[in-house]
Protein backbone atom coordinates (compact mmCIF):
# COMPACT_ATOMS: atom_id res chain seq x y z
CA UNK A 1 0.00 0.00 0.00
CA UNK A 2 0.97 3.65 -0.48
CA UNK A 3 1.30 6.29 2.23
CA UNK A 4 -0.29 9.71 2.58
CA UNK A 5 0.79 12.99 4.14
CA UNK A 6 -1.33 16.11 4.47
CA UNK A 7 -1.05 19.46 6.21
CA UNK A 8 -3.72 22.07 6.93
CA UNK A 9 -2.85 25.32 8.76
CA UNK A 10 -4.30 28.67 9.76
CA UNK A 11 -1.22 30.50 8.40
CA UNK A 12 1.22 29.54 5.62
CA UNK A 13 3.65 26.98 7.06
CA UNK A 14 6.46 24.86 5.65
CA UNK A 15 6.27 21.08 5.76
CA UNK A 16 10.04 20.43 5.74
CA UNK A 17 10.17 18.64 9.12
CA UNK A 18 7.32 16.23 8.39
CA UNK A 19 8.46 15.69 4.80
CA UNK A 20 11.98 14.79 5.98
CA UNK A 21 10.59 11.77 7.84
CA UNK A 22 7.90 10.94 5.29
CA UNK A 23 10.19 10.83 2.25
CA UNK A 24 12.43 8.26 3.93
CA UNK A 25 9.54 5.81 3.86
CA UNK A 26 9.87 5.85 0.08
CA UNK A 27 12.50 3.12 -0.15
CA UNK A 28 14.66 3.65 2.97
CA UNK A 29 12.67 2.92 6.14
CA UNK A 30 9.79 1.34 4.18
CA UNK A 31 9.19 -0.15 0.73
CA UNK A 32 7.07 2.53 -0.97
CA UNK A 33 9.57 3.17 -3.75
CA UNK A 34 7.42 3.43 -6.91
CA UNK A 35 7.21 7.21 -7.18
CA UNK A 36 6.14 10.16 -5.07
CA UNK A 37 4.58 13.59 -5.32
CA UNK A 38 3.64 16.67 -3.33
CA UNK A 39 1.32 19.61 -3.99
CA UNK A 40 1.34 23.03 -2.26
CA UNK A 41 -1.55 25.46 -2.50
CA UNK A 42 -0.61 29.13 -2.68
CA UNK A 43 -3.75 31.24 -2.97
CA UNK A 44 -5.74 29.91 -5.93
CA UNK A 45 -2.59 28.37 -7.44
CA UNK A 46 -0.93 25.04 -6.74
CA UNK A 47 2.71 23.97 -7.04
CA UNK A 48 2.98 20.29 -7.95
CA UNK A 49 6.17 18.20 -7.83
CA UNK A 50 6.07 14.60 -9.14
CA UNK A 51 8.73 11.95 -9.73
CA UNK A 52 8.50 8.28 -10.64
CA UNK A 53 11.74 7.66 -8.70
CA UNK A 54 11.69 6.72 -5.01
CA UNK A 55 11.40 9.70 -2.67
CA UNK A 56 14.47 8.70 -0.64
CA UNK A 57 16.67 9.03 -3.77
CA UNK A 58 14.84 11.57 -5.90
CA UNK A 59 16.72 14.83 -6.56
CA UNK A 60 13.30 16.53 -6.76
CA UNK A 61 12.54 15.35 -3.22
CA UNK A 62 15.88 16.76 -2.12
CA UNK A 63 14.90 20.11 -3.64
CA UNK A 64 11.57 20.10 -1.77
CA UNK A 65 13.27 19.08 1.49
CA UNK A 66 15.57 22.11 1.31
CA UNK A 67 13.06 24.60 -0.08
CA UNK A 68 10.71 25.83 2.69
CA UNK A 69 7.61 26.48 0.58
CA UNK A 70 4.92 27.90 2.85
CA UNK A 71 1.34 26.82 2.34
CA UNK A 72 -1.90 26.40 4.26
CA UNK A 73 -2.78 23.14 2.49
CA UNK A 74 -0.37 20.43 1.36
CA UNK A 75 -0.89 16.86 0.11
CA UNK A 76 1.96 14.38 -0.44
CA UNK A 77 2.06 10.72 -1.46
CA UNK A 78 4.61 7.91 -1.75
CA UNK A 79 3.59 5.02 -3.97
CA UNK A 80 3.73 1.25 -3.76
CA UNK A 81 2.34 0.27 -7.16
CA UNK A 82 -0.58 -2.17 -7.20
CA UNK A 83 -2.58 -1.06 -10.26
CA UNK A 84 -0.80 0.71 -13.12
CA UNK A 85 2.86 0.73 -14.09
CA UNK A 86 5.53 2.91 -12.51
CA UNK A 87 5.33 6.16 -14.47
CA UNK A 88 4.92 9.89 -14.05
CA UNK A 89 1.29 9.70 -15.23
CA UNK A 90 0.49 7.29 -12.41
CA UNK A 91 2.12 9.36 -9.68
CA UNK A 92 -0.03 11.07 -7.02
CA UNK A 93 -1.27 13.66 -6.15
CA UNK A 94 -3.63 14.26 -9.06
CA UNK A 95 -4.83 17.76 -9.91
CA UNK A 96 -8.06 18.89 -11.61
CA UNK A 97 -10.20 22.04 -11.84
CA UNK A 98 -13.77 22.11 -10.52
CA UNK A 99 -15.98 25.20 -9.89
CA UNK A 100 -13.07 27.49 -10.79
CA UNK A 101 -10.71 25.97 -8.20
CA UNK A 102 -7.93 23.43 -8.28
CA UNK A 103 -8.63 20.18 -6.44
CA UNK A 104 -5.75 17.98 -5.28
CA UNK A 105 -6.19 14.28 -4.47
CA UNK A 106 -4.08 11.35 -3.28
CA UNK A 107 -5.22 7.82 -2.45
CA UNK A 108 -3.92 4.91 -0.43
CA UNK A 109 -5.66 1.60 -1.01
CA UNK A 110 -6.80 -0.81 -3.69
CA UNK A 111 -10.11 -0.49 -5.52
CA UNK A 112 -10.78 -3.70 -7.41
CA UNK A 113 -13.45 -2.19 -9.66
CA UNK A 114 -15.23 1.14 -9.97
CA UNK A 115 -18.80 2.18 -10.81
CA UNK A 116 -19.32 3.45 -14.37
CA UNK A 117 -18.61 7.09 -15.15
CA UNK A 118 -21.65 9.38 -15.15
CA UNK A 119 -20.12 11.85 -17.63
CA UNK A 120 -17.07 12.71 -19.66
CA UNK A 121 -15.67 15.95 -18.24
CA UNK A 122 -13.09 14.27 -16.00
CA UNK A 123 -10.97 11.52 -17.53
CA UNK A 124 -7.89 9.75 -16.12
CA UNK A 125 -4.57 10.25 -17.90
CA UNK A 126 -2.82 7.30 -16.25
CA UNK A 127 -3.98 3.77 -15.47
CA UNK A 128 -4.39 3.79 -11.68
CA UNK A 129 -7.58 3.02 -9.79
CA UNK A 130 -6.80 6.13 -7.73
CA UNK A 131 -7.02 8.62 -10.58
CA UNK A 132 -10.15 6.90 -11.89
CA UNK A 133 -11.75 7.23 -8.44
CA UNK A 134 -10.80 10.93 -8.29
CA UNK A 135 -12.35 11.57 -11.71
CA UNK A 136 -15.47 9.64 -10.70
CA UNK A 137 -15.82 11.72 -7.53
CA UNK A 138 -15.45 15.05 -9.35
CA UNK A 139 -17.83 13.97 -12.11
CA UNK A 140 -20.45 13.04 -9.50
CA UNK A 141 -20.00 16.34 -7.63
CA UNK A 142 -20.15 18.39 -10.83
CA UNK A 143 -23.42 16.68 -11.78
CA UNK A 144 -24.94 17.52 -8.38
CA UNK A 145 -23.77 21.13 -8.01
CA UNK A 146 -23.29 23.79 -10.69
CA UNK A 147 -21.27 25.89 -8.22
CA UNK A 148 -19.34 25.02 -5.10
CA UNK A 149 -21.81 24.39 -2.25
CA UNK A 150 -21.27 25.31 1.42
CA UNK A 151 -18.78 23.06 3.20
CA UNK A 152 -21.46 21.25 5.20
CA UNK A 153 -23.48 20.46 2.05
CA UNK A 154 -20.34 19.33 0.21
CA UNK A 155 -19.30 17.12 3.12
CA UNK A 156 -22.70 15.43 3.19
CA UNK A 157 -22.48 14.73 -0.54
CA UNK A 158 -18.93 13.42 -0.22
CA UNK A 159 -19.92 11.03 2.56
CA UNK A 160 -22.53 9.43 0.30
CA UNK A 161 -20.18 9.18 -2.68
CA UNK A 162 -17.26 7.89 -0.61
CA UNK A 163 -19.45 5.22 0.99
CA UNK A 164 -20.32 4.01 -2.52
CA UNK A 165 -16.69 3.91 -3.66
CA UNK A 166 -15.57 2.21 -0.44
CA UNK A 167 -17.66 -0.81 -1.35
CA UNK A 168 -15.11 -1.57 -4.06
CA UNK A 169 -12.06 -1.79 -1.77
CA UNK A 170 -9.76 0.20 0.47
CA UNK A 171 -10.18 3.96 0.06
CA UNK A 172 -7.98 6.12 2.31
CA UNK A 173 -7.59 9.53 0.69
CA UNK A 174 -6.78 13.23 1.08
CA UNK A 175 -8.61 15.87 -0.96
CA UNK A 176 -8.19 19.65 -0.89
CA UNK A 177 -9.31 22.76 -2.76
CA UNK A 178 -6.69 24.97 -1.09
CA UNK A 179 -9.06 26.12 1.66
CA UNK A 180 -10.33 22.88 3.19
CA UNK A 181 -8.72 19.46 3.46
CA UNK A 182 -10.89 16.32 3.52
CA UNK A 183 -9.40 13.13 5.00
CA UNK A 184 -11.12 9.75 4.70
CA UNK A 185 -10.01 6.66 6.58
CA UNK A 186 -10.69 3.17 5.30
CA UNK A 187 -7.91 1.29 7.12
CA UNK A 188 -5.13 3.57 8.44
CA UNK A 189 -5.02 7.33 8.81
CA UNK A 190 -3.77 9.42 11.77
CA UNK A 191 -3.54 13.10 12.62
CA UNK A 192 -2.00 15.46 15.13
CA UNK A 193 -2.89 19.11 15.82
CA UNK A 194 0.02 21.33 16.85
CA UNK A 195 -0.92 24.50 18.71
CA UNK A 196 0.15 26.50 21.76
CA UNK A 197 1.78 25.56 24.01
CA UNK A 198 4.11 24.10 21.39
CA UNK A 199 6.69 21.49 22.35
CA UNK A 200 9.41 19.26 20.95
CA UNK A 201 8.75 16.69 18.22
CA UNK A 202 11.00 13.77 17.22
CA UNK A 203 10.77 11.90 13.91
CA UNK A 204 10.18 8.15 13.79
CA UNK A 205 12.13 7.66 10.55
CA UNK A 206 15.14 9.86 11.29
CA UNK A 207 16.84 10.99 14.49
CA UNK A 208 15.77 14.61 14.09
CA UNK A 209 13.90 16.79 16.56
CA UNK A 210 12.48 20.30 16.40
CA UNK A 211 11.31 22.62 19.14
CA UNK A 212 8.20 24.17 17.60
CA UNK A 213 7.98 26.79 20.35
CA UNK A 214 11.03 28.47 18.82
CA UNK A 215 9.56 28.74 15.30
CA UNK A 216 5.88 29.50 15.95
CA UNK A 217 3.62 32.13 17.50
CA UNK A 218 0.91 31.56 20.09
CA UNK A 219 -1.83 31.78 17.45
CA UNK A 220 -0.37 29.25 14.99
CA UNK A 221 -2.27 26.03 14.46
CA UNK A 222 -1.16 23.14 12.23
CA UNK A 223 -2.86 19.81 11.55
CA UNK A 224 -0.71 17.04 10.07
CA UNK A 225 -2.38 13.94 8.66
CA UNK A 226 -0.44 10.79 7.80
CA UNK A 227 -1.04 7.11 7.13
CA UNK A 228 1.13 6.28 10.14
CA UNK A 229 2.43 8.70 12.81
CA UNK A 230 5.58 10.56 11.78
CA UNK A 231 6.74 11.37 15.32
CA UNK A 232 7.10 9.19 18.42
CA UNK A 233 6.51 11.77 21.17
CA UNK A 234 3.26 13.46 20.11
CA UNK A 235 -0.40 12.51 20.63
CA UNK A 236 -1.53 11.24 17.24
CA UNK A 237 -5.20 10.37 16.86
CA UNK A 238 -6.20 7.26 14.92
CA UNK A 239 -9.15 7.87 12.62
CA UNK A 240 -11.86 5.22 12.55
CA UNK A 241 -12.68 3.16 9.43
CA UNK A 242 -15.36 4.98 7.46
CA UNK A 243 -14.61 8.34 9.11
CA UNK A 244 -14.43 11.49 6.97
CA UNK A 245 -12.85 14.50 8.68
CA UNK A 246 -12.85 18.06 7.39
CA UNK A 247 -9.84 20.21 8.33
CA UNK A 248 -9.81 24.00 8.15
CA UNK A 249 -7.47 26.53 9.74
CA UNK A 250 -5.37 23.78 11.32
CA UNK A 251 -8.02 21.69 13.08
CA UNK A 252 -10.87 19.31 12.30
CA UNK A 253 -14.29 20.92 12.05
CA UNK A 254 -16.99 19.70 14.43
CA UNK A 255 -18.89 16.67 13.17
CA UNK A 256 -22.24 17.41 11.53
Amino acid sequence: MCQLLGMNCNIPTDICFSFEGFRRRGGETDHHSDGWGIGFFEGPGCRLFLDWQSSCKSPVAELVRNYPIRSTNVIAHIRKATIGQISLANTHPFLRELWGKYWLFAHNGDLKTLPPFAGSRFQPVGSTDSEQAFCWLLEALASQFTAEPPTQTLTTALKTLVAELSQYGSFNFLLSNGETLFAHCSTNLHYVVRKAPFGNAHLVDNDISVDFSSVTTSTDRVAVIATLPLTDNEAWYAMQPGELLVFRDGEPLPAT
